[in-house]
């Protein structure tokens, strides 16, 4: 919007207006072009992820008719690896620890640089190979800008806790990666929020240069809504969602009083089944004595032992019958 209306205020026609407007774009984006933004946008670039080797590449094929020459990779105006060749034999090389070439490459023209490890620090840099044969110095044979890219960690919504009233409150947060990323939130999968309802912090790390990423998300919704938040790195074609379904103002009550229903529910089932448990067993231990008591009576019926009672006569005969003494 800036572009066009500065173009409108400064140009003769409607028609003439936008070109001027991308030209000055052009022009603004070329200056950044110091940084390697420019160059990075182009063919001649390669992506690199974070921790990871990367081949930068260059390949030559008029090497092959050299017979004694030297080459010459630089970072930006640093020298981080060089080497001679004569007879297609490598007598003399130099590199840092974090740079090599292929063995053959005199004998295949791939000068193709390899970095061991990417670093953030690393991000829009130049790679440029010099070539010298003899006392004659080539201008770059090759030109590569290095752009850096590392994952983001999956994004994690949550509710904050505010002051009572309308309004409910969201934070998003992701780390690890690079570069800054675009943020998004979405309700309902369509609607965005509206504007001065977000506030986005996103915070470089000081020992790794990779980036942490939070948002906050102020907004007036029903319970019934569904909340988005959107991470996206587009030098990694990465595009992570996080969506809250629904919205609890008593999510902690909720959940705590959840937690407790189901711990009573569970304890009550659990004294059911000991008191049915105890019951059962006294009614079989019940059942064992009964059937216990029922065959000792069987086995003494069964041996006479039953005694029956005497009749009167019998009783009075015994109780008149004298006792014998011995004199």
């Amino acid at each position: 919007m800036k572009e066009d209306s500065f173009s409108v205020m400064n140009s003769p026609g409607p028609q003439e207006g936008m070109p001027v407007a991308l030209c000055r774009v052009g022009l603004f984006l070329c200056v950044l072009g110091v940084l390697g933004l420019c160059a990075c946008q182009e063919k001649n670039s390669v992506l690199g992820i974070v921790g990871r080797p990367v081949s930068v590449p260059c390949f030559y094929p008029e090497i092959l008719t050299l017979v004694n020459f030297s080459i010459e990779w630089r970072r930006g105006s640093e020298v981080v690896l060089r080497s001679k060749w004569e007879e297609d034999v490598n007598v003399e090389g130099w590199s840092t620890n974090s740079t090599k070439i292929s063995a053959d490459a005199a004998l295949t023209g791939n000068l193709s640089l390899q970095l061991l490890t990417v670093d953030p620090t690393d991000d829009n840099m130049y790679y440029r190979l010099f070539l010298s044969s003899g006392e004659n110095r080539s201008a770059p044979v090759c030109t590569v800008c290095l752009r850096v890219a590392a994952s983001f960690s999956s994004p994690k919504l949550k509710r904050e806790d505010v002051p009572p009233g309308d309004k409910t409150a969201f934070s998003c947060h992701s780390s690890g990666g690079f570069p800054e990323p675009a943020v998004y939130w979405l309700i309902n999968d369509t609607e965005e929020p509206p504007e001065g309802s977000v506030r986005t912090l996103a915070a470089s790390l000081p020992d790794s240069q990779l980036f942490n990423v939070t948002s906050h998300l102020t907004v007036n919704v029903s319970k019934d809504s569904s909340v988005s938040c959107i991470i996206e790195n587009p030098f990694m074609n990465q595009t992570l969602t996080s969506k809250s379904y629904g919205v609890q103002r008593n999510t902690v009550v909720s959940r705590a009083s959840q937690a407790m229903w189901i711990f009573s529910t569970g304890l009550c089932v659990v004294v059911g089944l000991m008191v049915m448990a105890g019951v059962a067993y006294q009614i079989h231990l019940d059942r064992i004595s009964k059937r216990r008591k029922d065959e000792y009576n069987y086995q003494q019926q069964k041996r006479g032992y039953t005694r029956q009672p005497l009749c009167a006569n019998e009783a009075e005969a015994v109780k008149l019958q004298p006792k014998e003494t011995v004199v």
